[in-house]
């Protein structure tokens, strides 16, 4: 099994070189202060559950892989869907919270990398996103706009990685580079699909809500928090157990065994290993997970809303 197999798309620790990890450290900070303080200016109080349930949401749906290739697996990111429903400022807080959530708690992502991580997907990932749904969105090309959405929020971040990789001097073949970047590639495209299906599935059900989420989101809200719910309990039990590109990478070059978890997280592998039963383990450490992400998503939602409106 592949060392890697449950840091997802996440930079572990031991890789990135200390400089690049602690430049990309002292980068996402201020960045991330710069992104609450836009938030807080925008963020109504209507929103303010919305931005729990879709951070729950989206880490429910980010334990659920799927195959992109032969041994290989992806799985929805969903910066461009934050930024789509919540705004770029607001979705780069969520997904900041979730990358916390999962490298402090499931040993998923690395600690001193998650400036990194938090850069790759929380701060250009969303952006990335938010670019095309912002200038082609308004017209005909809606539907385009959405999927060109997903699609270039993974490979942005998924180019970003590789250049810190390479940065730090991992050692990468050309030949491993291009299939990984194929991985990548189709990681991306059905990033483009599942974010389009889901917004559409949003505006069947209320055609206002993505022009402006805060207004009469409630049934929206509770679609949500039921799929993220039943997406932890059970969707564990058809994700897939290859790993992803990244961790493919990873392995390919030599380096999968040569790394130590830099603290030891209590639901390490996103089990609770108190139970038995695989599905148990699995299920109810999904269960925890998305519950300290709405309730952390809810928390810094209430504090931007109290400072924005001081």
């Amino acid at each position: 099994m592949c060392y890697f197999i449950y840091d997802r798309m996440h930079i572990p620790d031991g890789v990135l070189s200390w400089k690049v990890w602690a430049s990309l450290d002292a980068a996402a900070l201020p960045a991330v202060g710069l992104a609450a303080r836009q938030a807080g200016k925008n963020l109504e109080e209507q929103g303010i559950p919305l931005m729990g349930v879709m951070g729950a949401f989206v880490f429910a749906a980010q334990t659920i892989n799927f195959p992109v290739g032969p041994g290989t697996s992806g799985h929805l990111v969903g910066g461009a869907l934050l930024a789509v429903t919540l705004g770029p400022a607001s979705a780069a807080l969520v997904m900041t919270a979730i990358l916390i959530t999962q490298a402090l708690i499931f040993q998923d992502g690395g600690v001193l990398a998650l400036g990194a991580n938090v850069i790759n997907m929380a701060l250009a990932g969303v952006a990335a996103g938010f670019l095309p749904y912002h200038y082609l969105g308004g017209g005909s090309w809606r539907r385009a706009s959405i999927f060109l959405a997903g699609f270039f929020s993974v490979l942005v971040s998924a180019a970003l990685a590789l250049l810190q990789l390479t940065i730090s001097g991992v050692p990468m073949g050309m030949a491993t580079v291009g299939i990984s970047a194929g991985f990548f590639l189709v990681n991306a495209l059905l990033e483009g699909a599942i974010t389009l299906a889901v917004a559409e599935g949003i505006e069947a059900i209320n055609p206002a809500w993505l022009r402006k989420p805060a207004a009469d989101s409630g049934k929206l809200t509770g679609v949500f928090a039921i799929t993220a719910i039943l997406l932890a309990a059970v969707g564990v039990l058809f994700a897939s157990a290859a790993p992803d590109g990244l961790e493919r990478l990873l392995g390919w070059s030599g380096i999968s065994e040569s790394k130590d978890h830099l603290i030891a997280t209590p639901l390490a592998d996103y089990q609770v290993n108190y139970f038995s039963s695989e599905w148990l383990r699995k299920s109810s450490a999904g269960m925890a997970g998305l519950t300290v992400v709405y309730f952390l998503c809810l928390a810094i939602s209430r504090i931007l809303r109290r400072r924005g409106s001081s």
